[in-house]
């Protein structure tokens, strides 16, 4: 039995204060006041001082209502039942299905011992080129998609939903306009991936607290179905930003002395401890990560952009509408082009070499200069490159889109302009 508190001494937004024994950080409690029963987590132990975050907000309640801690963090059902499943960010159902209680499992617990781990060497197709072909997807890699409000990252994270060769797809919103969870939800539902998904979601009108939690009850899932069943795990996330601005309101609340534009001194931590999860388990299955982080201003020196570039292996750069080849970078790439097709490496640097050499005719002409024989050479190609590689309606294997990326190179160029090696060329240039 839980000992019960009823002395509050401090109320400070939706963050109470009170003096008890025994209590760890992250456990949940139970408030009761004439409103009725809120759930509120550890957010902060100082000596016999505990603050507590109240999920519902602190409106209603009393410094004399009661307090009963439950002993235990926030915990996740690890059963099959979460396919196919839409829960908010305390693991409620959002989608009225009934609540799950089998088999219930922490969440946010520690990253997975190096021993443990394998080396990253398979791919995840996607059927996007640009994630395919020239900046590739690796298993256990974790990889924002930096971008900025208003630009398509959701619909980007929908389309990988429904098209990467993965087993599983846990989805985490946070901070979402309404509009958005419904475009998931209908999305995924129409192209038949929402039965080997997971989605929770927190909106903007969800307590704050709640948009703390949606990552760890993602990874926890996520653990559950690649340590438990073997399964290939694609863990999506947007948006990190928010996850990180409702780190900064609490920290204001709770009147930490504030580090970079008001941010929390461990931000860094906190967004490690999410993104370390990223994992392939020896004799298990693995966890993947994509994470969408907003960028105000565009600016990537901002903290949030800034923290993250030093935790994960590169970043896709989402620029209006399409991946940016220039700012985008897969580290891992490296580990899976030597087997997917001999071609695969001659394809991404060429093409990329020649869209370079694009952009910079674009800004000739720009200026005025006459263009070359070679200069509209290279206008003809970008226009074709950016239509059949760069847009993201595009959906097809790797196998085709490397041919694709041969085709459009002889529409454009004679084999000896590529700088193609004569043995490649003989074996893949496309034969008239």
């Amino acid at each position: 039995m839980r000992k019960i508190y009823h002395r509050i001494i401090q109320i400070s937004g939706n963050v109470i204060t009170i003096e008890a024994d025994n209590v760890a950080n992250g456990e949940l409690a139970e408030v009761r006041s004439e409103r009725g029963i809120s759930l509120a987590q550890v957010i902060r132990l100082q000596g016999k001082r505990v603050s507590l975050q109240v999920f519902a907000g602190s409106r209603g309640i009393a410094t004399d209502s009661e307090v009963r801690f439950l002993g235990r963090p926030m915990r996740l059902s690890g059963s099959e039942a979460l396919l196919g499943r839409i829960f908010t960010g305390n693991g409620s159902p959002r989608d009225n299905g009934a609540a799950l209680s089998d088999n219930m499992i922490d969440i946010g617990g520690p990253s997975v011992n190096p021993a443990n781990r394998i080396i990253p060497r398979n791919m995840i197709r996607t059927g996007l080129p640009m994630i395919d072909v020239f900046n590739t997807l690796v298993e256990s890699q974790k990889l924002p998609i930096f971008s900025v409000a208003g630009e398509p990252y959701n619909e980007l994270l929908a389309r990988i939903a429904m098209q990467a060769e993965v087993d599983i797809i846990v989805l985490g919103g946070m901070g979402l306009k309404y509009d958005d969870y419904l475009f998931f939800r209908n999305t995924l539902d129409a192209h038949g991936a929402l039965s080997r998904a997971v989605m929770f979601v927190h909106t903007a009108s969800d307590p704050i607290v709640e948009c703390l939690l949606v990552p760890d009850l993602a990874l926890a899932a996520a653990e559950y179905f690649a340590t438990e069943h073997n399964k290939r795990v694609l863990v999506l996330l947007s948006d990190m930003t928010n996850f990180c601005d409702s780190l900064k309101e609490i920290a204001i609340t709770m009147e930490q002395i504030p580090s970079n534009r008001g941010y929390p001194g461990d931000l860094y931590s906190q967004l490690a401890a999410r993104y370390e999860k990223a994992v392939d388990f020896e004799n298990a299955g693995s966890i993947t990560i994509l994470a969408v982080t907003t960028m105000p201003g565009d600016d990537v020196t901002h903290p949030v952009p800034d923290n993250t570039g030093y935790i994960t292996e590169g970043q896709f750069y989402l620029v209006n509408g399409r991946i940016e080849p220039f700012g985008s970078l897969s580290r891992l790439k490296q580990q899976v082009n030597d087997s997917t097709r001999a071609d695969h490496r001659s394809v991404m640097d060429t093409m990329i070499r020649l869209y370079a050499e694009f952009k910079e005719t674009l800004e000739k002409q720009s200026m005025g200069f006459r263009m070359s024989e070679w200069d509209r050479k290279l206008l003809k190609y970008g226009a074709l490159f950016e239509t059949r590689m760069m847009d993201l309606s595009v959906n097809i294997p790797l196998e085709e889109a490397l041919d694709l990326g041969w085709k459009t190179l002889a529409e454009c160029f004679e084999p000896e302009d590529t700088g193609v090696n004569t043995q490649t060329l003989q074996e893949f240039w496309p034969k008239k």
